[in-house]
């Protein structure tokens, strides 16, 4: 195939309203070409190990997806169609696990966003102990999951010794089950515990990118700071807070560990990823747990695909 090189198209408007022409292609030649070959075999390399980590267990899972696999008997292993795929749109456990990770990342995801926006805001402005207090708010999302899980399990919300519960009882309130009353919710406190300094790195790269001069500006003209930032910051700040949603879901559509630690699953909070876990490692049924993960991927590549698409026309649209 030869290399080509699209050059700027150029338009001509004659009095016939005919359309411009198309773009012409010259081919690359001499040092562009060897520009653009050394070029692809610096990328080689790390297309080969992104393929090598991603595609090749891709393709084992869908492998395995096709097999009739139990662990309990791992010497019986045939092929079983499509089966497994039946048995993940049947046997009713698919969809609630689909509800439940849409609640609690949803949830946790509004809540983050928000928080996220206040902190960026507060950290926007000057201040003695500006650059700690960024450190200090930055260390929730730099602690592991399955630490996180812990501290919120048994040093906040733990119904005798939790630290909310004590607050709480100096307030005259009765100590709450939060753990087995409202699991869904302690998973909810601990993805946003989480994930708020996440939200507010990329709401605050926002707010330091808005030009000061628009803001001077807005403020000689007498608009409020409660109007200057509804209709000037918030609108600059769109594509941020969409790009962290995106990000933010992302990430957390694969949470495991407080679902693991915190319910075990159980309050309505059997995720897709508690729920493969499950059935790969409790159940046994490794083809099963395999067609689950396809079905997963695929979903979250279509979803994925829908934001970025509109994110996309969203950025276009702006820069026009």
């Amino acid at each position: 195939m030869v290399d080509t090189l699209e050059t700027m198209p150029t338009f001509d408007k004659p009095l016939g309203g005919a359309s411009g022409r198309k773009a012409a292609k010259v081919p690359l030649k001499g040092q562009d070409l060897a520009i653009r070959k050394f070029a692809r075999k610096l990328i080689a390399p790390a297309l080969a190990v992104a393929i090598l980590i991603t595609q090749i267990p891709f393709l084992a899972t869908i492998y395995y997806s096709f097999q009739d696999w139990n662990l309990a008997r791992p010497e019986e292993r045939s092929f079983a169609g499509l089966s497994n795929y039946v048995a993940v749109i049947t046997n009713g456990a698919f969809l609630p696990s689909i509800w439940a990770t849409i609640r609690i990342v949803g949830g946790s995801m509004i809540l983050s966003l928000l928080l996220g926006l206040l902190l960026a805001v507060l950290l926007d402005r000057k201040f003695r102990g500006q650059a700690l207090a960024r450190t200090l708010l930055i260390t929730p999302f730099l602690v592991m999951p399955a630490a996180a899980a812990l501290i919120w399990k048994y040093s906040l919300l733990e119904v005798n010794t939790g630290m909310v519960n004590w607050g709480l009882g100096l307030l005259g309130i009765e100590p709450v089950a939060w753990n087995t009353d409202h699991p869904a919710l302690t998973i909810v406190f601990t993805l946003t515990w989480q994930y708020t300094p996440f939200m507010m790195l990329i709401l605050l790269a926002g707010l330091q990118s808005q030009a000061g001069e628009i803001l001077e500006a807005a403020d000689v003209d007498g608009a409020s700071v409660l109007q200057t930032f509804r209709f000037m910051t918030l609108p600059h700040l769109r594509t941020y807070a969409e790009l962290a949603i995106l990000l933010g879901t992302v990430f957390m559509i694969q949470v495991f560990d407080p679902v693991n630690i915190m319910t075990k699953g159980a309050g309505n909070t059997k995720t897709i990823a508690y729920l493969l876990y499950e059935r790969a490692f409790i159940g046994q049924q490794i083809g099963e747990a395999a067609a689950y993960g396809v079905i997963t991927v695929i979903v979250t590549i279509v979803i994925a695909t829908i934001a970025l698409r509109t994110m996309f026309k969203i950025f276009t649209e702006e820069a026009r």
